[in-house]
């Protein structure tokens, strides 16, 4: 059993999910924490990992460690997204087994799904059509990580689960306007659109695709929740179970930050990306876990956060 004295490894601390992870263990009272920065251990090393793990031997493991970016980045750059995570959750998940660790959350993304999947989109529903062609590399590397987890489970009586978030946003989230997800980038456009005293706002591909949108603390939550909670079926959806559009997004975020209606225009030389992914979060649900932030907090919190960062 896990407890609050139990030695627990944060892969990918300084990252978006990775220190909402680390800040919820500190706040539920856990302090017997490891996390350790890129500059001393590369995760893409195998026998560093296998070492690092096998001489602190944590009693679970968080692997938010991965190699992450927007819809142009993932479609422009598929060879350092396919081959960066697949060593890194590789170097892991199996330097976990060597080291005796039976407990950890391998952090996915609801890429892995179909791009034609059925809406809501079901745990099951993993593997049945072929994947969105702009995130394919990276997607193919998480169903990876899946696999393995799976197959470490099946053959070693492990405990290793996987964890499948919707579009994630937050504290530490990448804002960059051409390597980062939709709505970190819509955040600094908002930004910049009020400091600059602007009133226009230029959306890639149609404004048409839908998104559903978690805040990062509500994921910590979530693994924090599963960390401690037995489940019988070890892949799990997280999300909201709610989807809205880009343009509906944007219409709301300047509504609740702008105060004012502003002029939307189209980049219809950028991809849209998937029309549409919404997650089914039943399965979350009937295990006691349900998002808590609502969506007008969450973009305050999100938009506070980015601007206080600006300032500083």
């Amino acid at each position: 059993m896990i407890n609050l004295k139990s030695k627990i490894y944060v892969a990918g601390h300084n990252g978006l999910v990775g220190s909402a992870i680390l800040r919820k263990l500190k706040a539920n009272g856990y302090k017997n924490l490891i996390y350790i920065s890129k500059k001393k251990l590369d995760l893409t090393k195998q026998l560093n990992v296998y070492n690092f793990l096998k001489k602190n031997k944590p009693k679970f493991i968080f692997i938010a460690a991965a190699k992450v970016g927007g819809i142009l980045s993932n479609r422009d750059n598929k060879a350092e997204f396919i081959s960066q995570n697949l060593l890194i959750q590789t170097n892991l998940i199996y330097g976990a087994y060597l080291a005796g660790v039976k407990d950890l959350i391998f952090l996915g993304s609801s890429c892995v799904y179909p791009k034609k999947s059925k809406q809501p989109i079901k745990e099951n529903y993993l593997l049945e059509g072929k994947l969105e062609e702009t995130n394919d590399a990276y997607a193919i590397a998480k169903i990876a990580g899946i696999k393995m987890c799976q197959s470490f489970n099946e053959q070693y009586g492990l405990n290793y689960k996987c964890l499948m978030p919707t579009n994630t946003f937050g504290p530490n989230d990448n804002y960059d306007e051409n390597n980062s997800h939709f709505f970190p980038a819509l955040i600094k456009k908002i930004y910049d659109i009020k400091n600059n005293k602007s009133n226009k706002l230029i959306l890639w591909g149609n404004g048409k695709a839908k998104r559903e949108v978690l805040h990062v603390d509500d994921l910590a939550d979530a693994c924090v929740f599963f960390m401690k909670k037995k489940t019988k079926y070890k892949l799990i959806n997280i999300g909201t179970g709610k989807d809205y559009s880009i343009i509906y997004y944007a219409k709301l975020m300047s509504k609740i930050i702008l105060k004012k209606k502003i002029s939307i225009k189209f980049d219809r030389t950028k991809p849209n990306g998937v029309f549409r992914k919404v997650l089914n979060i039943s399965l979350a649900k009937k295990y006691g876990w349900k998002p808590k932030i609502n969506l007008t907090d969450a973009i305050l919190k999100s938009y506070n956060s980015y601007e206080k960062n600006k300032k500083k």
